[in-house]
């Protein structure tokens, strides 16, 4: 994983930092595949373990939130520390940690075990997303937008692949068999361990480069707002990205307890619908982002959430068949929607891009843990479909987006 030398003219270090280093952005993407594999097994064993301890829903709604809060409380802290010092080895430790977190959770005998498992996976996830940005923002040169684009794919990928792996390994064989995935965590460390080498190698991939003049039009429309209409439009965009996480969690975390009530299927059944989904939400994921670049980020928020509606609305009323087709359209337009909310609040407060980024990831993880923690609690009152009816409304907070200035208005004329 060593730069090549560079012979054209100036410093060889400054003309090898604007080039890609294709292998290091495939290995960190792998990496992140793997990290979010591990992840995306806590929700998918959900059903062993409610049956193995007798579970309420209450206590796997706090499992999810002591799993997304550990991560989404510790995650700007250790973006804030790695920007003041750099830690090229933080990376294998965060890995360490999840490693150390698998075999808490193989061997939990309780409840109390299992939550502490979940902080371990969620410190090491925290660890890791912020740090391994910064090694694909190195590797990048002078394609940024391609080597996030390819460090997503992983981690989507990831996603998708946890329930399947859990469905075919952890459901057939029980608790124990969640050791296996330690491999996985094993492989992560020798991974980062060598993506660790890199970085300390090349500390001048980091050195920041004047920033691009921006269109004077656009400058102008968004200095035009005061900062009370700016602070608006930020509070409209939290409200979009909790609409946006609650009615994921919904799906994530209760997804199949929903398709064994309701449609009376097997727990590996039901995770392979969730993997469905899961893929879904991976492509449009990546969609988001390009399809923002090209028709504008209000656009893309308009039809990511509030698009969603007629799809949400009719899921708790469909059969089987309708159920797998809809969530797979909930999947692709909803996902679409973060990517458009981070970069329009970051034109919204531009150089403010850090700020922004850290406000709406750990949003986006704390919300996540805290709403499945309350529909636990409403599922364990009222049943796990009247939690789906009642999610089903959530994606009208989408008319919120009406509220959102235009910010590219004057961009796309002064191109026309």
């Amino acid at each position: 994983m060593q730069t090549s030398a560079v012979t054209t003219s100036g410093n060889p270090e400054n003309n090898a930092a604007t080039n890609t280093v294709f292998a290091v952005l495939f290995t960190i993407s792998f990496s992140h595949l793997l990290n979010d594999t591990i992840q995306a097994l806590l929700p998918s064993i959900y059903p062993l373990l409610k049956d193995s301890y007798r579970l309420s829903f209450t206590q796997l709604g706090l499992i999810t939130f002591t799993f997304q809060c550990t991560a989404s409380l510790l995650q700007p802290l250790v973006g804030y520390l790695t920007d003041k010092r750099s830690m090229p080895f933080s990376l294998p430790v965060g890995m360490a940690l999840t490693l150390t977190g698998l075999i808490l959770l193989a061997y939990a005998g309780d409840f109390t075990h299992i939550l502490i498992a979940a902080s371990f996976v969620g410190a090491g996830s925290a660890i890791f997303h912020p740090e391994a940005s910064r090694i694909a923002f190195m590797a990048a040169g002078k394609r940024r937008g391609l080597a996030q684009s390819v460090f997503q794919v992983g981690g989507n990928a990831g996603s998708a692949i946890g329930p399947l792996l859990a469905a075919l390994i952890i459901v057939p064989h029980g608790q124990r068999s969640v050791l296996f995935f330690s491999i996985l965590a094993l492989i992560g460390v020798v991974v980062l361990w060598r993506v660790g080498r890199w970085h300390r190698a090349n500390p001048h991939r980091l050195v920041r480069k004047p920033r691009p003049a921006l269109d004077p039009n656009a400058v102008a429309n968004v200095n035009a707002l005061s900062r009370r209409r700016v602070f608006f439009a930020v509070c409209v965009l939290i409200a979009l990205t909790f609409s946006k996480y609650v009615y994921l969690s919904s799906l994530t975390s209760y997804y199949t307890f929903y398709l064994i009530d309701r449609f009376h299927l097997s727990v590996q059944s039901a995770q392979y619908h969730l993997f469905i989904l899961l893929a879904a939400v991976a492509v449009g994921t990546i969609a988001g982002g390009p399809i923002g670049d090209r028709i504008g980020r209000k656009r893309v928020i308009w039809a990511s959430i509030l698009g969603v509606a007629p799809f949400s609305l009719a899921l708790p009323h469909v059969g089987l068949g309708a159920t797998a087709v809809l969530s797979v359209f909930i999947g692709l337009i909803l996902a679409s929607a973060f990517s458009a909310i981070l970069v329009y609040a970051q034109e919204l407060m531009p150089g403010k891009v850090g700020m922004v980024a850290g406000l709406f990831f750990g949003l986006a993880f704390g919300v996540a843990g805290i709403g499945s923690a309350v529909l636990g609690k409403v599922a364990d009152h009222t049943g796990i479909n009247y939690v789906f009816q009642l999610c089903a409304w959530l994606p009208l907070i989408g008319l919120l987006t009406v509220f959102l200035p235009d910010i590219e208005r004057h961009r796309e004329d002064s191109s026309a």
